[in-house]
């Protein structure tokens, strides 16, 4: 099976961060939509923005919380999966920096390699010269 070459792999990663992040903005909006439809207290949708964001960073500033049983529910569930989120999003981050340093390193073996397999080369050269210079000097 062929493995992706590292740029692959980097595009595949930001992908993974746009996508988290996608899904992030989705879930927020949902979250605050919901808090503004469950919960009495959040009176306007940028409020329920709020309070979900602060849910799932679980900040909890203490501004504005849920007050009843159905949105302390609904925020379990932001909680979670604001986690989830977040954890994919920093993780294909990290990602993204690994890559990079494993392409560095990937790159330096390569050279390293090369520069072994030149002197090598080199080394067979010089002994097939030492070889013919002594088969001359046995035959004479």
């Amino acid at each position: 099976m062929k493995r992706p070459t590292p740029s692959k792999r980097i595009h595949l990663a930001r992908q993974g961060v746009v996508y988290s992040l996608i899904l992030c903005s989705l879930i927020l909006g949902l979250g605050g939509m919901g808090f503004w439809m469950l919960d009495p207290q959040v009176e306007t949708f940028s409020d329920g923005l709020w309070l979900a964001f602060t849910t799932a960073a679980t900040v909890g500033y203490g501004d504005l919380v849920p007050s009843t049983h159905l949105s302390r529910v609904f925020a379990v569930i932001v909680v979670l999966l604001g986690l989830a989120v977040l954890s994919i999003a920093t993780a294909s981050l990290a990602a993204i920096f690994v890559e990079k340093e494993v392409e560095v390193e990937e790159n330096q073996l390569e050279n390293d390699l090369m520069q072994e397999l030149i002197q090598l080369r080199e080394d067979v050269r010089m002994l097939r010269t030492e070889v013919r210079a002594l088969r001359d000097e046995a035959a004479e």
